[in-house]
C-alpha cells in the first residue's frame, strides 16, 4: 500500500465539487484502512472557480490546465469532471502520465472516442474507471439484491424516467450542454444514468426501438460571463442554436422482460427526478430519487385484499449504510452526495491495492462506459430512423 495518495479534481462545476467533497470524506467511511489522502489540487480553466473550490474543500492549490496536474509529482489520483467532448484528450494524457483516473459519465461525446479511451485504459499502467454514481445508492443496490436473491425474482417490466428542469426556461444560458450531435443532450446527460441503472437491475438490454429525440427550445442566449453548472446567469441578447435534444424516449427489450424510458431537461418542477418501477415475478419495487432514504416494495405474499406497496425505510441492514455513515442508525437518512463518497472510497480502495473481497464493489470499467454509450447510440439511431428496432 502507498504511503499516501495525492488527489486532484479537474472541473470545479457542480459535479466537480461533488467529487472534491467525496475525496475529503472518503477516509472517514468504513474502517480506516486507506493510506493518508492528500487533497492537492482543483483544476479549472476558470481560475476563480478553481480557487474558490480549492479553498472550500481544503485542497492545497488550484491549477488552470490539466497538463499541470498530469505533470505534478504529488498527484496520484484524478477525477475528470468536465465537458464530455474534452474527456478523451484529458484522460489519455493523464493515463500516459501514470495517473489513476476516475472519469464522469458519459465516457465521451462519441463512441469512437470512448472506444479509444477504453483501449488507452487497457494499455495503461494505472487504473481507469468511470463513475456510475447511482450504483452506490442504497435503495437501488437493495432492489438489485432483492431481484438477484429471488425475493422479487425475474424481471418482467421496467418503467423509468429521469426528468430534470435545468433547461425548461428559454432564458437559460447557452453552454456546452446544448452543443453536439443528436443524442448528446438530455439523452447523454441523464439518459446515461437511467440506462446503466436499468441494466444494473435487469441485465443486458438486447434491443432498442421507438427512439425519439426532440428539441423544444431551439435557441438560447449567450451568457454575459462564466457560468457554473446549471446556473441561470445573466445573458446577452445574442442567441445561438441548440444542437441536441431536450427530450428523449425509447423502449427496450432485456434478455427477460421489456421496458420504457423517458428523459428530459425541460420538465418544469422536476429538478432531479430519477424515478423507476421494476415489476417482477414475485412483486415489484419503486424508487424515487427525491426520497432516497426509502423504497416502496410490493411482495405478492398475502391476501389480495390486503396486499399493496409498503414503505421500506433504508437503514443499517441495507447496502452501504452500516459502517459507511458517521451515524449509521435506522432512519437517519441518505442523500445523493453520500453516493459520491462511496464512489470515491471504492476507487481509492482499488488504487491503494486493498483486496477486492474487503472493499466496496469496484467502480465501473471503461468497457462498461463504452457499453453505456453504445446503448445511447442505439437510441439515437432508432430515433433518426423513425423508431426502427436496433439490435445490440
Amino acid at each position: 500500500m502507498a504511503d499516501s495518495l495525492g488527489v486532484a479534481v479537474i472541473g470545479a462545476g457542480m459535479a466537480g465539487k461533488a467529487h472534491a467533497a467525496a475525496y475529503r470524506t472518503a477516509s472517514a467511511l468504513y474502517s480506516p484502512v486507506l493510506p493518508p489522502i492528500r487533497l492537492v489540487s482543483i483544476g479549472d480553466v476558470n481560475a476563480e472557480f478553481g480557487s474558490l473550490a480549492a479553498k472550500r474543500f481544503g485542497y492545497e492549490r488550484h491549477d488552470t490546465s490539466w497538463q499541470a496536474i498530469a505533470e505534478a509529482e504529488d498527484i496520484d489520483v484524478v477525477s475528470v469532471v468536465i465537458a464530455n467532448s474534452l474527456h478523451r484528450e484529458v484522460v489519455e494524457g493523464l493515463l500516459a502520465a501514470g495517473k489513476h483516473v476516475l472519469c464522469e459519465k458519459p465516457l465521451s461525446d462519441s463512441i469512437a472516442d470512448a472506444r479509444a479511451m477504453a483501449v488507452a485504459a487497457d494499455n495503461a499502467s494505472s487504473i481507469a474507471r468511470i463513475g456510475f454514481t447511482f450504483r452506490r445508492t442504497p435503495g437501488i443496490a437493495y432492489i438489485r439484491d432483492l431481484i438477484r436473491s429471488g425475493v422479487l425474482g425475474n424481471v418482467l417490466h421496467f418503467s423509468g424516467r429521469y426528468w430534470t428542469d435545468y433547461g425548461f426556461s428559454p432564458s437559460a444560458p447557452m453552454s456546452w450542454r446544448y452543443k453536439g450531435g443528436p443524442g448528446s443532450g438530455a439523452l447523454a446527460d441523464v439518459g446515461s444514468h437511467l440506462t446503466y441503472v436499468a441494466e444494473f437491475l435487469c441485465g443486458d438490454i438486447k434491443s432498442i426501438s421507438g427512439g425519439r429525440l426532440s428539441t423544444v427550445i431551439g435557441k438560447r442566449p449567450l451568457p454575459l460571463g462564466a457560468v457554473m453548472g446549471h446556473d441561470h446567469a445573466a445573458v446577452s441578447d445574442t442567441f445561438e442554436t441548440v444542437e441536441n435534444d431536450d427530450y428523449a424516449a425509447f423502449s427496450a427489450e432485456f434478455e427477460n422482460g421489456a421496458g420504457g424510458f423517458e428523459v428530459s431537461r425541460v420538465a418544469a418542477g422536476h429538478a432531479n427526478s430519477l424515478i423507476f418501477e421494476v415489476f417482477c415475478e414475485n412483486g415489484a419495487a419503486r424508487f424515487d430519487q427525491r426520497r432516497p432514504a426509502e423504497i416502496e416494495l410490493f411482495l405478492n405474499d398475502g391476501p389480495a385484499n390486503e396486499n399493496g406497496y409498503r414503505q421500506v425505510i433504508l437503514g443499517p441492514g441495507h447496502p452501504y449504510i452500516a459502517g459507511g455513515l458517521a451515524m449509521d442508525a435506522p432512519s437517519v437518512g441518505f442523500g445523493q452526495n453520500d453516493a459520491f463518497g462511496y464512489q470515491a472510497r471504492a476507487f481509492l480502495e482499488e488504487v491503494a491495492g486493498i483486496n477486492e473481497e474487503s472493499s466496496l464493489p469496484r467502480c465501473a470499467t471503461f468497457d462498461e462506459g463504452v457499453r453505456n454509450m453504445e446503448l445511447l447510440g442505439a437510441v439515437t439511431e432508432s430515433a433518426l430512423n423513425n423508431g426502427k428496432k436496433v439490435t445490440l
